[in-house]
């Protein structure tokens, strides 16, 4: 299997970085400055799950047409931030071969319909991942924390051999990694559990801990977490009671430093994922007449931070 992975930065660096360590013919789309960089310096992973300095093939934009004419991708990974999608789209399209598949690994749903409409439904498989990665000001990409899994699956259900064979490369690259046949399911038991983070953690700009610290707090992030659930339930993606219980721990973990990333990116000054995360989660809560009064506090707050970093 052929993959081509969009980009060389934090979340599409790491796992294909793993999967080019392990031997898996991965190639990263990426600029020519970056280009140069991994030929000078090698792809540089630094993780509590091992480092790693590897010699990596790079396809440049102008390059991809001819590569795909000698060689077809089998699979184009795309992890690249939700404000990026259109570009994005731009740039994978001449790696779409007519037997090409898309595996997105973006966060939140809203993805879907313009790759459907530019690819086909067909051709693009559902993903999400769980990891906390990011670029280092020398090119290195950190892995922060010890998390770092996929999920894919087919949007119909049941088992395919494009699963079947991404499966195993992630196998032998010893990435954690699930193939799902119910992978909406996997998708809404995430998306309702990083909106209520995202959500929780921007509007109060703090972490987990020191919001449930507060008198209120664990109050207010369980309920937060109650109006995302009732999304999923009325989308008839119900989250079942096991996947809730471990998301409501985390949710209220007194002492945990956990923050969502679209926090560290606001901390940052840099563009946030909001529009595609709360943005969205709020916009279905209203379309099923579902009250979310702390889902609008925390867009309105993200929008006006949004409008402030534009200036």
């Amino acid at each position: 299997m052929r993959v081509l992975v969009l980009g060389a930065g934090g979340t599409g660096g790491y796992f294909g970085g793993r999967l080019a360590q392990s031997g898996a013919e991965v190639s990263f789309l990426v600029r020519p400055a970056r280009a140069a960089l991994l030929a000078r310096e090698g792809l540089r992973i630094r993780s509590p799950l091992g480092d790693a300095q590897l010699a990596v093939r790079t396809i440049t934009a102008d390059a991809l047409p001819g590569a795909v004419a000698s060689a077809p991708f089998d699979l184009v990974l795309l992890a690249c931030k939700a404000y990026d999608l259109d570009s994005a789209i731009e740039a994978v399209a001449p790696a779409m071969g007519e037997a090409t598949t898309l595996l997105p690994i973006l966060n939140g749903l809203q993805h879907y319909p313009a790759l459907d409409a530019r690819f086909g439904r067909a051709r693009v498989l559902g993903g999400l991942c769980f990891i906390s990665a990011a670029l280092d000001a020398d090119g290195s990409i950190l892995h922060l924390g010890r998390p770092a899994s996929i999920t894919f699956g087919e949007r119909d259900g049941g088992a395919s051999a494009r699963v079947d064979a991404f499966a195993a490369l992630c196998a032998r690259a010893g990435i954690d990694h699930r193939a799902s046949a119910d992978i909406a399911r996997e998708q809404w038991i995430k998306f309702s559990f990083l909106a209520a983070l995202a959500a929780g953690t921007c509007l109060m700009r703090a972490s987990v801990g020191d919001i449930v610290a507060t008198d209120e707090g664990a109050a207010f992030m369980a309920a937060l977490h109650d109006e995302c659930l009732a999304v999923a339930a009325a989308e008839g993606q119900p989250v079942p009671e096991k996947a809730r219980a471990t998301a409501r721990a985390s949710l209220v973990d007194a002492g945990s430093d956990v923050k969502a990333s679209m926090l560290r990116d606001l901390e940052a000054g840099a563009r946030v994922e909001a529009a595609h995360v709360v943005g969205d989660m709020l916009r279905r809560a209203q379309a099923a007449r579902i009250e979310a009064p702390r889902l609008q506090a925390a867009w309105v707050h993200l929008q006006a931070y949004g409008l402030g970093a534009a200036r």
